[in-house]
């Protein structure tokens, strides 16, 4: 299975692992750490070194309440850091829903569109939609998510009813509206939008009957990574760093991760690389043992 993306064919046989760089300063992970251009191109090359595939940019914060970012602001703060990160010969994917962002970062060489809104947000005054910037574009691979109402209300009033059924109706509707617009099928992917107005038994369940959702056809993305759905099941605090620094999210999100692949997750979307590529090649080794050996050190074994 391939992804097409603006200047790559990504292979998907083998799970991929997108590495997140928020240019943001409200974040609910990690806002403020990369915020300025020099940082996040610092934290992009970091990522890179961990084992990451590819860089998901975002900056605007789509955190349970947060306030939409006005355009001008949003802009300011990405194309610099696309400008560059272009250059580091990775798929770049950006994580917007604004049509102008679109249209800029494509314009820069960005490879992905990552939308939260699955191309549904509306179309400024007189300007291009998310869809038609897309669907004009000739090969930008697109990522479309579900969410249940918007960030600021979405978990005022979580889902009811029977979530995979609704997630996986939603994705089929806006696949085809894109399939009919003429966009190749391998330009898709889908994400069911974990902790997006849903529950914590909701996130739950898309996990537990991930594979469901491989009828609509596309690659899935699962972006768990240090959700706060984790720290619920676990019981650890609200906040996010421990007292000796670590995370507390780290262990919950590397497992979830690896839960998402092997229910048949092809891209996951996390903050710490280095650990989720290495829980994954305990995970492909132990599936290929035999192909494995051969790249494994011999030596002591105690």
């Amino acid at each position: 299975m391939l992804w097409q993306t603006s200047s790559f064919s990504i292979d998907l046989n083998r799970p991929q692992v997108m590495g997140i760089v928020n240019v943001t300063p409200d974040s609910f992970s990690d806002g403020g750490a990369h915020a300025s251009t020099s940082q996040a191109l610092a934290h992009c090359e970091q990522l890179l070194a961990q084992g990451a595939d590819l860089l998901d940019i975002g900056g605007e914060s789509t955190r349970p309440g947060a306030t939409p970012l006005p355009l001008d602001e949003e802009l300011k703060r990405v194309l610099p850091v696309v400008r560059e990160a272009v250059k580091l010969g990775v798929p770049i994917s950006i994580d917007t829903y604004k049509p102008q962002v679109m249209q800029a970062v494509l314009d820069l060489g960005a490879d992905i569109i990552n939308d939260i809104w699955a191309l549904r947000w509306p179309a400024p005054s007189g300007g291009p939609t998310a869809r038609s910037v897309v669907s004009q574009h000739p090969r930008c691979g697109v990522c479309l998510m579900h969410m249940h109402l918007e960030p600021q209300t979405m978990q005022l009033s979580p889902m009811e009813g029977n979530v995979v059924s609704q997630v996986l109706l939603f994705l089929e509707r806006v696949t085809q509206d894109l399939l009919d617009l003429g966009v190749d099928k391998s330009r898709i992917a889908i994400d069911p939008g974990i902790g997006f107005g849903k529950t914590v038994a909701q996130n739950l369940s898309l996990l537990a009957r991930q594979r469901e959702l491989l009828a609509v056809g596309y690659p899935v993305l699962a972006g768990w990574s240090r959700k706060s759905s984790l720290a619920a099941i676990v019981g650890v605090s609200s906040t996010h760093a421990s007292t000796d620094g670590t995370q507390d999210r780290l262990i919950p999100s590397v497992t979830a991760a690896l839960l998402a692949v092997d229910r048949g997750a092809r891209i996951v979307r996390v903050h710490d690389v280095r650990e989720t590529v290495q829980a994954l090649k305990v995970w492909s080794a132990a599936l290929n043992p035999l192909e494995s050996s051969d790249s494994i050190p011999r030596g002591d074994t105690t």
